[in-house]
């Protein structure tokens, strides 16, 4: 069963946006203007952000990435 998103509109997340952190479910909030949505606010430690990191120690860089591989001489 999928969780039903709060909405609030965008006059009351100005005057409450600090308690409305504070108080931030998993599953968000989104803001309203005019009755329609004009953004969602999550946490960034919910459990969609699980696969930052999750490739930690996978990756192996070969070579110098910080360079183009071309040699110069800048005094010629």
């Amino acid at each position: 069963m999928k969780t039903k998103v709060r909405t609030i509109s965008a006059t009351e997340f100005k005057a409450k946006c600090l308690s409305i952190f504070d108080n931030l479910g998993a599953e968000g909030i989104v803001v309203e203007k005019r009755g329609k949505p004009v953004a969602k606010i999550t946490p960034i430690r919910s459990k969609d952000s699980d696969w930052i990191g999750s490739m930690k120690g996978e990756i192996k860089i070969l070579g110098d990435i910080t360079s183009t591989g071309i040699k110069w001489d800048a005094e010629s």
